[in-house]
């Protein structure tokens, strides 16, 4: 990883006025997203490793950014916060919260990548994911309304998301309780990221032997998944 140019994310804005350092000849900037509370034991942060890391093979002069959002939680708009989001920022609360948010999609506008680490809690994403959604999704900024509806403004970019879950919900009868995907697709494509792939890591909740081979079977999607993503970054 040395040959890339590495960041991690914080909350001071001033930290980011040259977010990523791309090298010459670079086909990607990666923004890199975690929201796992699991630590080491996280199939979704091992298997962003893999997938950070197959990219990184493909692309050796690419840039990374870092965003933990376990290690630095993104806090939650509340009524003292909500107009550095939604309206006109006036108060210090509101101002922090508009810095963060400025932040938060500078990093996201700068990415050709993103790939999201995303298990599944409570049928649904961890709730420090949906704060970072809450601070991009901003009006005007990263959507805008027009007579045609809504229209999402940080398009070009590709998302690969990887999903861990306890149970099968990719089909069978539990497929109806999977407010996950189809959430997390809705978000991004809002904002105008509509190539995502989603890798499923599933089962993992039924003993050792289904969580290894969750795991192998994710990592076939990675790999397949890199491979065109890289294919469609030369041919452009």
């Amino acid at each position: 990883m040395r040959d890339l140019a590495v960041s991690q994310g914080d909350t001071a804005p001033s930290l980011f006025d040259d977010i990523f350092k791309p090298t010459e000849n670079s086909l990607s900037h990666i923004l890199v997203i975690n929201s796992s509370v699991s630590g080491q034991l996280s199939v979704s942060r091992a298997l962003v490793g893999d997938t950070v890391q197959r990219l990184i093979d493909a692309d050796p002069g690419g840039s990374l950014m870092y965003r933990d959002l376990d290690e630095h939680p993104i806090p939650h708009l509340a009524s003292t916060t909500v107009a550095g989001v939604r309206a006109v920022a006036a108060t210090d609360a509101e101002l922090a919260t508009r810095a963060l948010s400025d932040t938060l999609i500078a990093e996201l506008r700068a990415a050709d990548i993103v790939v999201i680490g995303a298990p599944m809690y409570n049928f649904s994403i961890p709730s420090t994911l949906r704060a970072w959604f809450d601070h991009v999704l901003r009006p005007r900024v990263t959507f805008a309304y027009s007579d045609a509806g809504p229209q999402g403004l940080l398009t070009g970019k590709r998302a690969i998301v990887i999903e861990s879950r306890g149970g099968l919900y990719s089909e069978g009868p539990a497929k109806a309780n999977d407010f996950q995907e189809p959430y997390l697709k809705q978000l991004l494509g809002f904002i105008g990221i509509t190539d995502v792939t989603f890798i499923h890591a599933e089962r993992i909740g039924f003993g050792p032997e289904a969580r290894e081979q969750a795991l192998a079977s994710a990592r076939v999607q990675i790999a397949q998944a890199v491979a065109r993503l890289v294919d469609n970054l030369i041919l452009e």
